[in-house]
């Protein structure tokens, strides 16, 4: 008798627009985005940088190790040696739909070369320009190694 009860005055629809109304007239926890934007972990990561020493030098000695950890298989090198006998990339690629933003080609890293940066904003309108070569990824280092190295002072603070 009571489920019938309950069915004939729509117990279930009164309830749910009782939640409704009671979450109505909260205060609303949403932010506009392009002005105001939410804490960032110093951890989070987001587009991938090469690092270079202070000499301009950049870091990446070669090793491969990015490349063989990398569970998506999205990062390409190729390699040569140079004339004082060190060796250098030729080729350094990433691509970034592949990618799945892992780290553990920032942990293998023995020189930290490769970083993934705090930078999230980003999007691609062409065909070909997920694809990182190694000129965009310098650049990028460059761009943001001010904040890459705050950010590896304050990763070593937690360690």
């Amino acid at each position: 008798m009571r489920d019938y009860l309950r069915s004939l005055l729509l117990w279930e629809l009164v309830g749910g627009l009782m939640l409704t109304m009671r979450h109505f007239f909260e205060k609303k926890n949403t932010i506009s985005y392009p002005e105001e934007k939410t804490p960032m972990s110093p951890r989070f990561r987001g587009l991938h940088a090469l690092r270079r020493y202070a000499n301009g030098e950049e870091r990446c000695i070669a090793c491969k190790l990015c490349e063989a950890v990398c569970p998506a298989l999205a990062i390409t090198i190729e390699s040569e040696q140079r004339d004082d006998g060190s060796r250098r990339t030729t080729k350094y690629e990433i691509d970034l739909f592949k990618c799945i933003y892992c780290g553990f080609c920032e942990e293998s890293c023995p020189v930290d070369s490769i970083v993934e940066t705090r930078v999230h904003e980003y999007h691609f309108e062409n065909r070909g320009e997920q694809i990182m070569n190694k000129e965009k990824l310098l650049a990028i280092g460059d761009k943001y190694e001010a904040q890459i190295a705050a950010d590896r002072r304050e990763d070593a603070k937690f360690r």
